[in-house]
């Protein structure tokens, strides 16, 4: 059996682990949390380093993609060099596959016409290739990277803007500690209240699960999310807040969708190539193999895809 751990700098309190089968192999997926501790992380990889198929990198990024460019981020290379012997994915290198064949399925299949909509990404840099596909497919996207990352109040309204200033502001942020870009450990628990009137503008808030909860608004009626990451306690909580649909870019595994860091690392374990001469090209042919579709709840009907129990 293949086993493929993700280890995450965010909250113990969203660990999974699930059993199951892709292409005839047998995998055993697990995402351990380390609630924001740095040296327990570093721990776990040292220990389970050669002793598993490949890692995931959990609740940071290695890499932000901009426009054709790719920025590393500093606080995360300390976690890469303590795996020397198992690859170590962070969901990039899916970022901009299977979330784009995401966004391109939900107008294909008819879930929603993204045309015309307004689409919030709370922050694009994250995950570029989604935003992207939201334009590509006609939508008018609300960028809040500089709102929601940086607390300054300017919403960017294209990715020609986005482009622009990112390629000014990225080589400085990539080398700011991570945990004050993006909440880690027990901050993953708490809600701000910040510029919610992005949240109402929008038809859709979109992009990674625990930015758009980070500044969720107490009702947010009618909205559709369509994000990564969401277990039982987050599906509720969107319900709670009158959220009309979720869509997540990973399927449902064992009652939640694991983050696409999980997803790539059990690409990875399955190609069982070295991580160099694994192509963009090569993600898109597994993922027609495996044929994964994105899950979808409708908390307005009361079918099996309703919130799971």
């Amino acid at each position: 059996m293949k086993r493929v751990v993700s280890v995450s700098l965010g909250s113990s309190k969203r660990d999974h682990a699930f059993e199951t089968e892709l292409l005839g192999q047998k995998f055993h997926i697990e995402r351990i949390g380390t609630d924001g501790d740095w040296g327990r992380a570093l721990a776990l990889i040292k220990e389970l380093d050669g002793k598993i198929d490949a890692f995931g990198m959990g609740g940071i990024d290695l890499y932000i993609y901009l426009a054709g460019r790719r920025y590393t981020i500093k606080d995360a290379e300390k976690l890469v060099a303590a795996a020397q012997k198992t690859p170590m994915v962070d969901g990039s290198g899916l970022k901009n596959t299977l979330e784009r064949q995401c966004v391109r399925e939900i107008q294909a299949q008819g879930l929603i016409d993204l045309k015309g909509k307004k689409v919030l990404m709370v922050c694009a840099v994250d995950r570029f290739g989604m935003a992207e596909a939201f334009a590509e497919a006609g939508a008018q996207l609300i960028l809040g990277d500089l709102i929601y990352t940086l607390n300054i109040n300017l919403p960017l309204r294209s990715l020609t803007t986005l482009k622009w200033i990112g390629r000014i502001i990225a080589p400085f942020i990539v080398k700011m500690p991570f945990d004050k870009l993006y909440p880690t450990g027990d901050k993953q628990d708490v809600i701000i209240s910040r510029h919610a009137r992005y949240y109402h503008e929008a038809d859709i808030l979109a992009g990674d699960f625990n930015y758009i909860k980070r500044y969720l608004p107490e009702k947010v009626t009618g909205k559709i999310v369509v994000t990564n990451t969401t277990t039982r306690e987050d599906v509720k909580l969107l319900q709670e807040r009158g959220i009309k649909m979720l869509i997540t870019t990973t399927p449902d595994m064992g009652g939640r969708s694991f983050g696409t860091n999980v997803i790539e690392a059990v690409m990875v374990a399955l190609m069982e190539r070295p991580l160099e001469e694994i192509k963009p090209q090569d993600y898109y042919d597994l993922l027609q193999e495996l044929n994964l579709k994105p899950g979808v709840i409708r908390f307005d009907e009361t079918d099996d895809r309703s919130v799971p129990s």
